[in-house]
């Protein structure tokens, strides 16, 4: 596993397991095989649903709470200062856990405005010592300005829709200069056309990789943390073996060229909904 180095000191696993549109009763074997292959960084929301399936595999594994990395969101409708607390308490409860390692904001649904006033809560969740670090989802430039210029702790990460065909590249070096890390959802464009386009059908047969891997590995190497989800005990494995082989800088130039800033979800600005 590689791991990163956030700017407040803590360390996070580059290659985690998310379980979003994983159903409650379905997280719970999801996790347990997610961490039995070795993931210990895993990825949930309140809007998920699943906090409490995970919160389940969690308790019932062998693996000590110390070496796992667990992050939870706080929902639009949950916004605001007071709120996001109450919600925070709710998260923790059915996660079953005395603290998370990461909380973020999900979207920042700018026609409502609320978003500092939630990052403030999520500041003082980090001061009490509730949260290990604290960051955001789904943050264009202009939300990540307020947030730098009306809080007072850097978030860690901001957690986007990023794959080949939706590179990020502005983001990304406007993240990278204020010392923060940008996380992919949707690395593999869910399982979209990139995993079927010729550039990396033809990388991965020459390295006896699966098109995933090759896609995952691309994001390791632009120092993206990442966190594929999958209910597929094999894909689950698969997508976790990606550190034992290297694309060459013009296999990386060629997946780059493939960027169409394309989304499959909605853009930050569009997504207001509660």
């Amino acid at each position: 596993m590689n791991f990163v180095t956030l700017n407040n000191g803590l360390k996070m696993p580059q290659l985690g397991f998310g379980v979003w549109q994983v159903e409650n009763n379905q997280a719970t074997a999801a996790v347990a095989k997610a961490l039995e292959t070795g993931y210990t960084s895993i990825d949930t929301a309140m809007i998920y649903q699943n906090e409490e399936g995970v919160g389940k595999a969690l308790k019932e594994t062998s693996v000590p709470r110390e070496e796992l990395f667990i992050t939870t969101k706080v929902w639009n409708s949950d916004q605001g200062y007071d709120n996001t607390l109450r919600a925070f308490d709710e998260s923790l409860e059915k996660l079953g856990l005395d603290y998370v390692d990461l909380y973020l904001i999900h979207w920042p649904t700018p026609e409502f405005d609320e978003y500092v006033d939630t990052y403030k809560a999520l500041e003082k969740l980090y001061q009490d010592g509730k949260v290990k670090a604290i960051g955001v989802c789904n943050f264009e430039i202009e939300h990540l300005e307020r947030i730098l210029n009306e809080c007072d702790v850097k978030p860690v990460l901001n957690q986007v829709e990023c794959h080949p065909y939706l590179a990020q590249n502005e983001l990304k070096e406007f993240c990278a200069k204020h010392d923060i890390f940008v996380e992919a959802w949707s690395p593999l464009e869910q399982g979209g056309e990139v995993l079927k386009d010729e550039v990396v059908t033809q990388i991965a047969e020459a390295h006896g990789k699966s098109p995933a891997q090759v896609v995952l590995r691309w994001h390791l190497q632009k120092n993206t943390i990442v966190i594929p989800k999958s209910v597929t005990p094999s894909r689950i494995e698969e997508n976790f073996n990606v550190f034992d082989f290297e694309l060459t800088a013009d296999e990386m130039s060629q997946i780059d060229g493939l960027n169409k800033d394309r989304r499959k979800g909605p853009h930050p600005n569009d997504m207001n909904h509660r």
